[in-house]
């Protein structure tokens, strides 16, 4: 049998190799037949040749088939619906459609943390959407966000029903409805809002940037795992120093920025994401540790993430939430 080689998790045969690296790549023996006894030398090489012949772009980009990563098959450079089907309608004014990612979370604990302050109108159908399946590309998901990303929230209490897409713009829209976790004064709204749109500016470079190079792409590259392991850490530090001075990030009162930031932030240093906290040395953050840590025993919040939830503990999941039994099974 040929000869196999590793790189980056692949099994390489000589062959293959030679598709992917010229000659002066390779390392020969005296006799010129190719080295079979070094993979680790061949490997190094790879890697530098590798290095010293970067990408050139196109002058037109195509788009890949397959793209590779975590995500490829849902991956298109394309909006619009992929296939038709209404979604499901329940007997509660609000209807969402979502996933226990952390997007979807902020919308769920702040569901439960309204109901929890009383508000039978925060009374919720919570659908779950498979975006691995695509869930997301349907006619009726994409009706009510043309993004096709969740979460998705449907008001139908109006008489004409209200679409709300984005998670930062579903926490808003909630606090505003229910005047529940924004503050009424200017400073305190404003600063709120400073910490909501600073979350929905930087988290993506937490996880489309970060969490992607170091968890989810079809190999790691040393520069862009670098490059952003920098930035989360940044990010880190902007937290802690900001929760060294107050008890939440507005201020003294628990509000939608916390709501906001924590699914993210909160799981990354509780090692819920990504498992990278040791890789980004969490425990230097100790204002920010307590500050989680407050968070997630909040009973709301433990609610909340097991809603639209299908992995992890049997007990955490609660794929479909209609009634608030539906959360003590």
């Amino acid at each position: 049998m040929p000869q196999q080689h590793r790189y980056d998790g692949q099994a390489l045969r000589p062959a293959s190799i030679a598709r992917h690296f010229p000659p002066r790549a390779l390392i020969y023996n005296v006799n010129g037949h190719f080295n079979a006894t070094g993979p680790a030398i061949v490997l190094e090489q790879a890697r530098l040749f590798m290095t010293q012949s970067p990408y050139t772009p196109p002058k037109v980009w195509q788009p890949e088939t397959p793209t590779g990563g975590a995500f490829a098959s849902i991956n298109r450079p394309v909006a619009g619906p992929t296939h038709e089907k209404e979604l499901p309608v329940g007997k509660h004014p609000l209807q969402l459609y979502s996933l226990a990612t952390p997007n979807g979370v902020k919308v769920t604990i702040m569901l439960e943390e309204l109901l929890a302050l009383g508000h039978s109108g925060a009374e919720y159908d919570a659908w779950l959407i498979r975006i691995s399946e695509g869930d997301q590309f349907s006619s009726g998901f994409v009706e009510i966000n043309p993004n096709s990303k969740i979460p998705a929230l449907l008001d139908r209490s109006h008489e004409t029903p209200v679409r709300v897409f984005e998670s930062g713009s579903i926490l808003l829209y909630l606090a505003e409805k229910f005047s529940s976790f924004l503050p009424a004064d200017l400073a305190g709204r404003t600063e709120t809002l400073n910490w909501l749109f600073w979350q929905m500016g930087a988290a993506p470079y937490l996880g489309g940037g970060f969490g992607h190079f170091y968890a989810y792409a079809p190999e790691k590259l040393e520069y862009p795992i670098n490059r952003f392991a920098m930035e989360a850490k940044r990010q880190l530090d902007v937290l802690d120093r900001r929760l060294a001075e107050h008890r939440y990030l507005a201020g003294d009162t628990y509000t939608i920025a916390d709501i906001a930031v924590w699914p993210w932030y909160g799981a990354l240093v509780r090692n819920k994401v990504y498992s990278a906290a040791e890789f980004l040395s969490v425990h230097e953050y100790p204002n920010l540790i307590r500050w989680t840590e407050e968070i997630a025993a909040r009973p709301a919040v433990i609610k909340g993430q097991k809603v639209n939830r299908t992995w992890g503990e049997e007990a955490d999941q609660v794929p479909e939430r209609h009634e608030a039994s539906d959360l003590d099974k």
